[in-house]
């Protein structure tokens, strides 16, 4: 097939790939503030946007990561093609699209990760990977990264709440707690994630088209995206937070466990200084991975509150069918990409088919804006309704929203 066609075929997959990314990880950022009433979701999700949007322009070691450093890409004679990023596209692709059709938070880095490893041990063999490179950048920061932030947000939360006590100085009788002021520091925190995750995963599908350049000579191996890459992926990866993702926001702002603003505040707080890290060193870290943990750890933070195990069990068990399961769905696509422009019409048509299949079938049951999330608050679980404001029934309005 003509390498110019196959080349722009895998740049729009790969656009697209970065739009489902930013809808399927919109909730890292933004599904605790919503849950709260720190943010209305239409306006969060804006502001997810434009800091997604932000953050790509601040590096690309994680760019770099991929594109010279999970493929021996120039190395023993391995030439990758766009025919197995194309392939490899497509595992990850899809493995979103189902991921966001369940509500399950899995990780678009892992699904992509997968979808290439697959290709290229099909395409070419398995020596083409990197292994030791997917072991210390990819899989040991996802066993090790929801730990750390949920520990993070863990002692995060208990300080808030230790630090923020009110107790009567003669009785010693406990007060109403005012911690209203943590509802505004989660405008804060949760923008400092959405640009983190800007910063990080914008990166990912930057570093999968300027693979795809040094494959066809557009430019040398080892070196970083161009400017065109990175303004595309900025856009791109923009457009898809904006519109929301809402089913995994469900899943994030209330399934794991009931969020006060105490506990989003400190779980923000600890997703933004990994992923911040991370992006810093280069490793391709997981935001849902670490805003999960932080999610879990701030529950069990909070005295009074319960963490659904059964949810967050069922997260667990997609992140860890993530990063095999788009991998037999990449080999897939390049078994058929390697038959020929037959099988690669049949991948494509495939592919289209099961994006469409998908979309639709979320329609049956449509989340959006107005029900993705029910706000506890002033004790009260009251949803949010088209052109109307949540209204405070209790003392508890006034700050307690422990």
């Amino acid at each position: 097939m003509d390498v110019t066609f196959m080349a722009a075929l895998v740049i729009i997959l790969a656009l697209f790939f970065d739009f489902t990314n930013g809808f399927h990880d919109t909730a890292n950022a933004m599904a605790t503030p919503i849950a709260t009433g720190a943010i209305k979701p239409k306006v969060a999700v804006t502001i997810a946007a434009v800091l997604n949007l932000a953050g790509a322009f601040l590096s690309t070691e994680v760019a770099k990561t991929i594109s010279g450093g999970i493929i021996r890409e120039g190395q023993d004679g391995i030439h990758i093609t766009p025919e197995i990023i194309f392939a490899g596209l497509m595992g990850a692709i899809l493995w979103n699209m189902f991921t966001w059709l369940k509500g399950l938070p899995s990780s678009s880095s892992h699904a992509l990760f997968g979808g290439l490893i697959g290709a290229a041990v099909v395409g070419i063999g398995v020596h083409s990977v990197n292994f030791e490179n997917v072991m210390l950048k990819v899989i040991l920061p996802a066993l090790f990264a929801p730990l750390i932030a949920g520990a993070a947000a863990y002692i995060c939360t208990r300080l808030a709440y230790a630090l923020t006590s009110r107790h009567d100085p003669e009785t010693g009788d406990k007060l109403t707690q005012k911690r209203g002021g943590f509802r505004t520091g989660q405008i804060f925190t949760s923008s400092l994630v959405a640009l983190a995750h800007g910063t990080s995963d914008a990166q990912k599908t930057m570093g999968v088209i300027t693979l795809m350049l040094i494959a066809v000579g557009s430019q040398p191996v080892g070196s970083g995206p161009q400017l065109w890459v990175i303004t595309a992926c900025a856009l791109a990866i923009a457009i898809g937070t904006y519109t929301g993702g809402w089913r995994i926001i469900r899943t994030m702002g209330s399934g794991l466990t009931d969020v006060k603003p105490a506990q989003g505040f400190a779980a923000e707080a600890s997703t933004a200084a990994a992923i911040l890290s991370s992006a810093h060193l280069g490793f391709a870290l997981s935001t849902t991975h670490v805003a999960s943990g932080s999610v879990i750890g701030s529950g069990l933070g909070r005295k009074g509150t319960t963490v659904r195990w059964g949810t967050a069990g069922r997260v667990v068990t997609g992140w860890l069918f993530t990063l095999p399961a788009a991998a037999i769905v990449g080999a897939l696509a390049a078994l058929l990409v390697d038959s020929g422009p037959v099988g690669t019409a049949i991948a494509i048509a495939g592919g289209i088919g099961a994006i469409v299949f998908m979309f639709l079938r979320s329609k049956k049951t449509e989340v959006d804006h107005q029900n993705a999330v029910e706000v506890e608050e002033a004790g009260t679980a009251v949803r949010f309704q088209k052109k109307k404001t949540v209204k405070a029934g209790s003392a508890g309005s006034k700050g307690e929203q422990a």
